[in-house]
């Protein structure tokens, strides 16, 4: 038997994941790549706590956040760095690529959610702690 590779060895995908809490409990990172046709996606990121102790809040997105044309094209660094990401007023790129690291949530959070006004926006979840073939991956929206 071959080692694993691909989809429940190396990551997991949320297709289409606005306003989806993705988990960060069995998992490492997570990046979020948005696209809207006419490029004005604006999307803002919360962090959340599975236990329901703390309230949701905004979170900074730090990690050099991108943004591109929806084919081809050059990825450009995006000047801004915080909890809202907007492609509202640039008129050359669709899309947005961002990551999470869980060792960036505030002590007692968990889970990243991230909303756009329009498109669509999908999680690629990375570091596995668990690896699984793709048909037994556990849900990446459970906690």
């Amino acid at each position: 038997m071959g080692s694993r590779v691909g989809l429940g060895a190396d990551f997991n995908v949320i297709a289409s994941c606005d306003t989806i809490t993705v988990w960060l409990t069995r998992a490492s990172a997570v990046s979020f790549v948005t696209f809207e046709d006419d490029g004005t996606t604006i999307a803002t990121i919360t962090e959340l706590d599975s236990t329901g102790t703390n309230s949701e809040q905004a979170l900074d997105v730090t990690n050099n956040p991108v943004k591109g044309p929806g084919v081809g094209g050059t990825w450009t660094a995006m000047a801004e760095q915080d909890d809202t990401l907007s492609l509202l007023t640039d008129a050359t790129n669709d899309t947005m690529v961002f990551s999470v690291h869980s060792s960036q949530l505030s002590d007692g959070y968990d889970g990243v959610q991230v909303s756009v006004d329009g498109g669509v926006v999908t999680a690629i979840i990375t570091g596995l702690l668990v690896q699984n073939d793709a048909a037994n991956l556990t849900s990446s929206i459970v906690a």
